[in-house]
Parts: structure tokens; C-alpha cells; sequence
């Protein structure tokens, strides 16, 4: 055990600083991901939320749809209900993106490059819960959460794959189609209703795709979008570099993403830029809602003030804890709150948009319980993220809800990685 330690170290120093940023999302991610199960472990699971087994997509060999490392992709579905049995609701999951040979490698020996990795049964919280206490809206629909292998939001080429015996596979364009394919089979080809949302790296995927989701269902079908942290910026960090740029421009190249992308952004921009949504948003023909905190953790961490940018670490104990950031810190992150609201001026505009943005240090939110749906979730204009989600799908209200800056809103689930 002690040589597997070492070995990690002597791969993460080896790291590049763009390299650095994908390890630390995953990190990141994977932290969020049991703290929020340890919260939710002190309420009972409703007899309901069952587990729910893992689908190995049935055919993958034959649209040649692969993760990373060879094996097989596939999601977890749950079947809807009574009036919900016409409806589908499609979660996709998030979790970074590899850029080089390196970080792609490290991906393979996870459940984010290796279905091997993968557990067999999920349970669903959140907007894939089944208690109507906790998904008053959506508890009844088709439940579909798809698994994230590929490291490249579902964007990925495979005449982009190495052929120099280095062995990835590049197939997230060839993967969503696959999954969307088995999934008309079963039944989303009969769709009345249907909502596609996606966390982080999944997010950014439910943006690239959504009109492509809308294509490929009934003319007649109510077919929206949900994006859950999915908006990440183009800014530069703190020491003035294009961080997330370069990294982006990795990615895309690697994975041959460019043939995924929106063509009139290609037409005009160089294509790793319409990675952005910035770029691309005010193109989607379907209907859009943002779930996005204004001081998004993963964004703070790895776009304002990746490692690289902060060789002394004084923005260490603020990157863990929104409450430990100094009077200097805390107006750097309220500039890069207020490049957010900027950004999403145009969108805001959108009569079709919705968007819910809260000023929480906190990355996903609409799969979890806690923050979704619950009597201690977020609120603004006393809705719950779900309740303003509901208002906008079913056209009961406009739902267009930006908070007030940090620190004024009681509400807000901030995550604290000081915690043991």
C-alpha cells in the first residue's frame, strides 16, 4: 500500500499545471460526492428511492461505443408510473475531462474512464428521486442516469483515437448516440414530456446536445433542457493567465470534440472556444434552464485560482471554505460573480430561458436531496431550486431568480473541504 502511495505522488508532481486542474476536479468531485452522502445519511432513504441496477448499453459493440479503456458504457433507468409513463427525465453525469495522454490514463483506472469501476446499483436522490416529498414534479417520470466514461462530455471522435499502441477511446459523440438509441427503443421514442439535464462536465454535454435531444423526439413532445453547473467561463485566473482556455483547447483537440460543436460558432471562432457555452448558448433553439452558484467551487478552484496561480498558497484556506476568504478575496470572487451575471445578460433576456442563480460555494445541486428539494435546500424568492425548475418547465410562472450577493442569503448549503 505504501508503494501505491508513492507511486501516485511521483505521478501527481508530475503533472503540468493544466494536467493538475482535471486530477484536482476529480478530487473535488469525488469530495462533494461523500459529503453530501454523509449529510444525506442523517435522514432515513424513502422506501421508494430503490437502487437501481447498472445497463451496460446492449448495443455497444455493434455502434463500437466504448469508455476510455474498452469497456462498456451504459446508464441506470427506473421505470416511470402512472402519469408518469410517458414522461422521461435523462440525468447526465459529471465529473471533468481529460486533456493528455497522462490524465486519459489515470481516467481508465476510475469509474469516469471504466465501466469496471462502476458500481452496479445507484440510488436516486434529487431530481431522479421517486418520493414526491423530495421531487414534487418529476417522482413519477422515467428516470435515466447515464454514466460518464469518456472524459470528454460526450463529444469525443474516435478518428481522433492514437494509433501508436497507446489505447483510448474517444467515442462520447458515438456513446450519446448509442444511449439515446437503446433508450428510443425502450420507450423515449413515445415521449409526451422529457427533460434533459446534466451535472458539471454532464451539464456542459446537456448543452452541446439538447438540440440534438430534441430532434430525435416527437414534434409534439414538451422536450427542455437542464443544465446543473454546466456554465464554466472563460476567464483568466488570478495571475492573468488563460488557464481553462489552454486546457479546453487540450481537450478538444485531443478528443477530436470539434465535430460536436455548434457549426455557426465553429464557422466564426476556433472551435476549442465554442467549448465554452458562452459561445454557443444563445444558439440552442430548446429551451434552456441554468442552475448555477455564483461562487461555484470547482470554478473558484480550478479557473480563478488554479495551484499554478497561486505558487505561495493565500488563496488555500479560501478555496476550502468560502468563510475563511479575506475582505480582498471575497472581492475578487464577487468580481467573478458579477463576470457571471455579465456573461448571462444576454440569456436572462431569453423569454424561454430560465435560471436559477444562488449565491452558494457549492458545484452541483439538483441531484442531491439536500439542495434540490428538501426543508434545508437553497431558496431564492422562497422557491427551492425544484419548485423554480417546475415553474418554468410547466410554464406556471416566469422563473428567472438571481440572489444577492455572499454572504446574504441564510439558505445556502456552502461546502467546507476543512471538514474530516
Amino acid at each position: 500500500m505504501a508503494n501505491h502511495r508513492f507511486q501516485f505522488l511521483k505521478w501527481w508532481r508530475k503533472l503540468t499545471r493544466r494536467e493538475w486542474t482535471i486530477a484536482a476536479a476529480s478530487l473535488a468531485i469525488l469530495v462533494l460526492t461523500l459529503s453530501f452522502i454523509s449529510h444525506s445519511n442523517n435522514s432515513a432513504i424513502p422506501a421508494n428511492d430503490l437502487m437501481i441496477p447498472f445497463t451496460p448499453l446492449s448495443n455497444a459493440q455493434q455502434k463500437s461505443a466504448f469508455c476510455l479503456d474498452g469497456s462498456l458504457p451504459g446508464y441506470h433507468l427506473q421505470k416511470g408510473f402512472g402519469s408518469g409513463s410517458d414522461k422521461w427525465v435523462l440525468h447526465i453525469e459529471g465529473g471533468g475531462w481529460c486533456n493528455s495522454i497522462e490524465t486519459c490514463s489515470f481516467r481508465q483506472t476510475t469509474k469516469l474512464g471504466s465501466s469496471r469501476f462502476m458500481e452496479h446499483e445507484v440510488q436516486f436522490f434529487g431530481i431522479l428521486s421517486s418520493d414526491p416529498s423530495q421531487n414534487p414534479d418529476f417522482f413519477d417520470w422515467n428516470k435515466v442516469k447515464i454514466r460518464y466514461c469518456d472524459g470528454g462530455s460526450f463529444s469525443g471522435h474516435p478518428d481522433s483515437e492514437f494509433k501508436n499502441g497507446t489505447e483510448f477511446y474517444f467515442r462520447g459523440q458515438v456513446i450519446w448516440e448509442a444511449v439515446t438509441d437503446e433508450l428510443l427503443s425502450i420507450g423515449l421514442s413515445y415521449a409526451k414530456k422529457a427533460l434533459l439535464s446534466g451535472c458539471s462536465a454532464g451539464g456542459l454535454a446537456t448543452l452541446i446536445h439538447c438540440d440534438d435531444f430534441r430532434e430525435i423526439l416527437p414534434k409534439d413532445a414538451n422536450v427542455k433542457c437542464l443544465v446543473d453547473a454546466g456554465f464554466f467561463l472563460n476567464d483568466k485566473d488570478v495571475a492573468g493567465s488563460p488557464t481553462i482556455e489552454r486546457f479546453y483547447q487540450d481537450v478538444v483537440n485531443l478528443q477530436g470534440v470539434a465535430k460536436s460543436l455548434k457549426k455557426d460558432c465553429t464557422s466564426r471562432l476556433e472551435p476549442y472556444k465554442c467549448f465554452f457555452p458562452q459561445e454557443f448558448i444563445s444558439s440552442i433553439k430548446t429551451p434552456v434552464f441554468l442552475v448555477q452558484p455564483g461562487y461555484d467551487f470547482w470554478q473558484i478552484q480550478n479557473i480563478l485560482v488554479p495551484r499554478s496561480s497561486d505558487p505561495h498558497q493565500s488563496w488555500f484556506r479560501c478555496k476550502l471554505n468560502i468563510n475563511n476568504c479575506n475582505s480582498k478575496q471575497l472581492e475578487v470572487l464577487q468580481d467573478f460573480r458579477n463576470s457571471l451575471l455579465k456573461t448571462l445578460d444576454g440569456f436572462h433576456k431569453n423569454p424561454e430561458g430560465g435560471m436559477f442563480i444562488n449565491s452558494c460555494f457549492i458545484h452541483c445541486q439538483t441531484w442531491v436531496t439536500e439542495t434540490w428539494h428538501s426543508p434545508r435546500s437553497p431558496k431564492i424568492n422562497n422557491k427551492t431550486i425544484a419548485e423554480a425548475v417546475g415553474d418554468w418547465y410547466f410554464n406556471r410562472e416566469e422563473a428567472k431568480h438571481i440572489d444577492c450577493p455572499f454572504p446574504c442569503n441564510p439558505t445556502c448549503y456552502h461546502m467546507n473541504f476543512t471538514q474530516g
